[in-house]
Parts: C-alpha cells; structure tokens; sequence
C-alpha cells in the first residue's frame, strides 16, 4: 500500500528581487515594490510531501524523526533568518520564491532517501504559493 504524507515547517527569510541583467526601470517594471533596494522578509511555510510503501512493522511511510531533522538540517539551518540574496544558492538567479522552492525540491531529492519526493510546496504570503514537483 503506497501512501503519502505531507509534513509542515516554518522559517523567515528576506529577499531583493533585483536581476543584474536588467535596468532599473524593467527592474522596478517587473517586480515592484519587491525590488525594494532594502529588501523585504516573508514568513514561509514549507510543505514537503513525500511517498512510499506504509511500512508493516511502524505503519508509516518513514520515520517522521528522520525527515525532521534532515529538514531542519539541510533547509532550516540553511534559509531561516537569512538575506537569500547573499547565499551561493542565487549567486546568478533572483531570490524568487520560485526559485527557492526549486532549490530547497534540489537539496531534499539528493539527500532525503527514505521515501520518495513527491513534491515541494512553499507558502510565501496567504496569497502567494508555490509548487515543484522536479520536471
């Protein structure tokens, strides 16, 4: 029987939507008020789905423990309570919450290995979700 279970976490993290690539003026045209010069900070919750067989002996799909810590380590530690323009991470891309979700999808499918990645759905306001699901 494969099953799917959908785990929750939070973290806060600022970000300039700004690409070197354009003028200020397409700039200020294609983000607006986020291309604020000093930034802005977002809540985000993160929802990582994963999949797989429920397992006989523990009734799970995998040990919840595990992916916590493995989230807290790899992605929380990682992003929270930092600027995103400042990581190697977007070093050449715009810190887009598109773009973090993709990149936080990366970081989970190499090195999570107890279930499979389904999917990577990272909230940034009550308006504004994003999915990746790999391509």
């Amino acid at each position: 029987m494969k099953a799917h279970l959908t785990r929750r976490y939070m973290f806060s993290a600022s970000h300039r939507l700004h690409s070197d690539e354009m003028s200020d003026a397409e700039n200020t045209a294609t983000y607006g008020k986020c291309n604020n010069p000093y930034g802005h900070g977002h809540n985000y919750a993160l929802e990582v789905t994963v999949s797989g067989p429920v397992d006989e002996r523990t009734g799970m799909v995998c040990n919840l423990v595990e992916l916590d810590e493995f989230v807290q380590r790899k992605i929380l530690e990682r992003f929270d309570h930092e600027n995103l323009n400042m990581l190697t991470e977007f070093a050449q891309a715009v810190p887009t919450t598109e773009n973090l979700c993709t990149t936080i999808y990366d970081i989970l499918q190499r090195g999570f290995q107890p279930a499979h990645l389904d999917k990577v759905r990272l909230e940034e306001t009550m308006m504004n979700s994003f999915e990746y699901a790999g391509d």
